[in-house]
């Protein structure tokens, strides 16, 4: 399983709708709207690097309301 975090900036006044819209789509374990100089945070998950940079990512980036998006792949999990 690979697994990324997306910051995200969206429209403004369209976190909370952008994030709500986000959590719906196949790959999207968590979204939430947040403050500061991202709008939305999601974290995303696919079998592979590959199936999560050629079909998870180019999908949250088509929804509406999405100007700017930065995925942060996640290295190495802390488990405890």
């Amino acid at each position: 399983m690979v697994e990324a975090f997306m910051l995200i900036q969206t429209e403004v006044g369209r976190a909370e709708v952008v994030a709500k819209q986000l959590a719906a789509l196949p790959g999207v374990s968590s979204s939430e709207y947040v403050t500061g100089p991202y709008d939305v945070v999601i974290r995303v998950e696919a079998a592979s690097a590959s199936e999560l940079e050629s079909v998870v990512v180019p999908s949250v980036q088509q929804a509406m309301g999405i100007t700017r998006s930065l995925t942060c792949p996640i290295a190495d999990g802390v488990h405890t």
